[in-house]
């Protein structure tokens, strides 16, 4: 059985890379947001054109990157919540919520600081894991 697995969380680090790397040897596809942080800023304008104003811009980026990740989503098997230590995590949380809303299967990761602001997620959630390495195991098993 092959498993896609939606990968919701920030685009700044290497953490999808890091468990794609971890799941090589798993059946896994992962589909996720547009990874290039000038590109997702951007598309907006690339598919509409210029706008007339800064928040106008991130608005029609907005939209098109919600439409890819409605996509993506709709898909997926399973999705992962990467909830990291370093930047906000508004798009996370809203991609956690609409999975709940959807009935996809959800793993939560995130660290012992945001356990407490995370946990109606966190308890809905099928699983809340700390680390990459579990989401690997988990998704090894979901396979198995």
């Amino acid at each position: 059985m092959r498993l896609t697995v939606y990968l919701a969380g920030e685009i700044h680090s290497s953490w999808r890379n890091e468990l794609r790397d971890m799941c090589a040897h798993l059946p896994v596809d992962f589909v996720a947001p547009m990874e290039n942080h000038d590109q997702s800023d951007a598309i907006g304008e690339d598919i509409l054109g210029e706008q007339a104003t800064p928040l106008l811009k991130d608005d029609t980026a907005s939209q098109f990157n919600n439409l890819r990740t409605r996509v993506l989503m709709a898909k997926a098997d399973v999705v992962i919540a990467y909830f990291g230590e370093k930047y906000k995590q508004w798009n996370t949380a809203m991609d956690a919520g609409i999975a709940l809303a959807s009935d996809k299967p959800l793993i939560l990761i995130n660290d012992a600081a945001s356990s407490h602001a995370l946990k109606e997620l966190s308890n809905r959630a099928q699983a809340t894991l700390t680390s990459l390495d579990q989401a690997a195991k988990a998704l090894g098993y979901i396979v198995m």
